[in-house]
């Protein structure tokens, strides 16, 4: 087999090299005694020609299996580092084919019992042996099959819950390069040692992820920086690895049609050289601090970047706690759910902000809170944010339509949720309920049920079943089916959004993981009003007088949101002050405007400039009846019986 049939196993990149002739040891060592005893005695070509030589058939033979031998041993050498990344290429592409296989092979044996009694039983014992099996796979092949198993774990909406929690452990597995491989690595890419960079520069990495690693060092000049440098075996792996992610994604649809994947590892195609490419990172992190110069609220910290190639990045060093420390928390006074509400305005700011940058991977490991002391009242801490190799840009029309979709989920408007489904991802209304399950986490029906509070609602047992029956009755692949449909902006902003409601949870807060949707609705109405400014602005100003009552309109729209998000401020200061039961007398202590007051016999309605009665039962203990999201209490006052209603549907922003 000639060398030119071996050469896409045997060589990383270029051209086929040239082979030498090869010429045994012995030879070798005969020519230079040779040539020293020309030189040295000066004697003639004839003189050493006509040296007698006298050898038996034997050592003939005993020269030539040495000979051979020593070949062998030459060309292994030769081809040795070649040679390896054949076969470990080899070993990596039979790893994932075997798995493969075995897997396809356990599920169609398994789903042919479909009629058996215990058949859901089978089905996840199946799916948990498929899952250990993938799982051993992901480990040893490493590279980005570590990250692609990240990424599935967190997927429990599309995957079975034997699935994503076999693969949780790969959250904390990460590969550590060695220092000599780095070392090498920044010689190769920028011709220079490290110590011409650094005057200091710590072995043993501060952090590692699936794709890189990050260093603590100090600059020439004295300045302490965070270096970031890829795994230097991902420049080796990655394109094989890509291919091999493709060709197991291919293989499921055609065995399985109904479970397309093939969208994921698309996106993964286009968004893994991005994130390879650290010069571009650097790039999007100052592009995103710039962005956030200009919003002087927001808490957000990005370290500025000193220099950047392809595989290493230079930048301030900043640290901070993971924002599900708790403890850390905790212990410097950092209110959680300020915390929470904080990350949810950053990340929706970049959703709905004029021409800003994107973030699209906004996971525990890539944020950091640091407490500032500078920082006054319950905002006493910084927002860190790293790793910005995953960014999109969204189109502006993009923008608002899909804020118009939220203001209409909010507002419970079926109309107005299909009409911006289609605008925002191309949803036809047979598609449309599944869509809303998805971009919600909830079931349909209950989006379309204004009076009993819509999104804003919390969600009962009764609803998770219904979601949990549809998965079993072919919602999955359905779902499946339409997220390959949609832009691929659209998956990676409700990828966004699942991570930071994922940072929610983690951060455990008191008002729950419904504040969320009300800090994007928020935003979603601002996103609406500067659109209606703009047209205005287009025709004349809001000064015109046709214009004037539109612009009256539309802010009174925009008012309206605002007022139904901030109505009622101390409702969670209300839950926490009762805890479970509280007298009346502790009621009225809350003032005037701390809560909601309603007329039994009217349900709910706000009143911010009227106080509870001064004597409305003092004394009396009343109880109060909780749910995950809501609580009431009743009291009477004389003839007239009062309910003080809490729902997170009105917690403060």
């Amino acid at each position: 087999m000639s060398a030119s049939v071996l050469s896409p196993f045997l060589r990383r990149g270029g051209t086929a090299a040239r082979i030498p002739p090869w010429t045994c040891r012995t030879c070798l060592r005969g020519q230079r005694q040779t040539i020293s005893r020309q030189r040295n005695t000066f004697s003639t070509r004839a003189d050493v020609v006509t040296q007698p030589t006298v050898k038996s058939s034997g050592r003939k033979r005993s020269l030539l299996v040495l000979g051979g031998g020593v070949a062998v041993g030459a060309a292994i050498v030769t081809y040795n580092e070649d040679a390896k990344h054949a076969w470990s290429a080899a070993q990596r592409t039979y790893r994932v084919a075997a798995t493969l296989a075995l897997n396809i092979k356990d599920y169609r044996d398994t789903l042919k019992r479909d009629s058996d009694d215990d058949y859901q039983d089978q089905l996840k014992a199946c799916h948990l042996r498929c899952a250990k099996r993938t799982l051993r796979t992901l480990e040893r092949n490493g590279s980005i099959f570590i990250k692609l198993g990240q990424h599935l774990s967190s997927m429990n909406y599309l995957l079975p819950n034997e699935w994503c929690d076999t693969f949780i452990p790969l959250q904390d597995q990460c590969p550590i390069s060695s220092f000599e491989s780095i070392q090498e690595m920044v010689l190769k890419d920028t011709g220079r040692p490290l110590s011409d960079y650094f005057s200091e520069f710590e072995e043993r990495p501060i952090g590692a992820a699936s794709l890189a690693q990050v260093h603590r060092a100090t600059t020439t000049d004295g300045q302490k920086v965070a270096v970031k440098v890829q795994h230097p075996a991902l420049d080796e792996w990655a394109k094989l690895d890509l291919a091999l992610t493709s060709f197991t994604f291919r293989t499921l649809k055609r065995w399985f049609p109904e479970y397309d994947l093939t969208w994921l590892s698309e996106e993964m195609e286009a968004s893994l050289p991005q994130e390879l490419d650290f010069a571009l990172e650097g790039s999007n992190a100052t592009r995103a601090r710039a962005y956030f110069a200009h919003v002087p609220s927001s808490p957000v910290v990005i370290p500025q970047v000193m220099w950047a190639k392809r595989r290493i990045l230079v930048m301030d060093f900043i640290s901070g706690a993971r924002p599900d420390d708790l403890a850390y928390l905790d212990a410097h006074g950092i209110d959680r759910d300020e915390v929470s509400a904080a990350l949810a305005r950053i990340f929706n700011e970049m959703i709905f902000g004029k021409d800003a940058p994107l973030h699209c991977d906004p996971h525990g490991g890539n944020i950091a809170i640091r407490h500032n002391p500078h920082r006054w009242g319950k905002a006493n801490f910084d927002v860190v944010l790293y790793d910005h190799g995953l960014y999109r840009d969204i189109p502006m029309a993009l923008r608002r339509a899909y804020a118009k979709l939220w203001l209409a989920v909010l507002d419970a408007d079926e109309e107005g949720m299909r009409k911006y489904a289609y605008e925002t991802a191309g949803i036809k209304d047979e598609h449309f309920p599944l869509f809303a399950s998805a971009i919600t986490g909830r079931d349909y029906t209950v989006l379309t049920q204004k009076d009993a509070g819509g999104v804003a609602s919390s969600r009962t047992t009764a609803e998770k079943k219904v979601i949990g029956d549809a998965l079993g009755d072919g919602l999955l692949e359905n779902l499946i089916q339409l997220l390959g449909q949609v832009p691929r902006v659209i998956l990676l902003i409700l990828k966004t959004n699942d991570l930071t409601r994922s940072l929610d949870e983690g951060l455990q807060t008191r008002q729950g993981p419904l504040r969320t949707f009300l800090i994007l609705a928020r935003y979603a109405s601002r996103t609406v009003y500067e659109e209606s400014l703009e047209r205005l602005q287009a025709r004349g100003g809001i000064f015109w007088p046709s214009n004037f009552f539109a612009w009256l309109s539309a802010w009174g729209r925009h008012f309206r949101v605002e007022v139904k998000l901030s109505g009622c401020p101390s409702v969670q200061t209300l839950k926490r002050l009762f805890n479970k039961t509280a007298t009346n007398k502790q009621v009225e202590l809350l003032g005037a405007s701390d809560v909601c007051v309603a007329d039994k016999s009217e349900r709910l309605w706000f009143r911010s400039d009227r106080g509870l009665p001064a004597e409305a039962g003092a004394g009396d203990e009343e109880t109060i009846e909780f749910d995950n999201d809501s609580f009431e209490l009743s009291f009477r006052d004389g003839d007239m019986e009062y309910l003080v209603q809490a729902f997170s549907a009105y917690d403060t922003m």
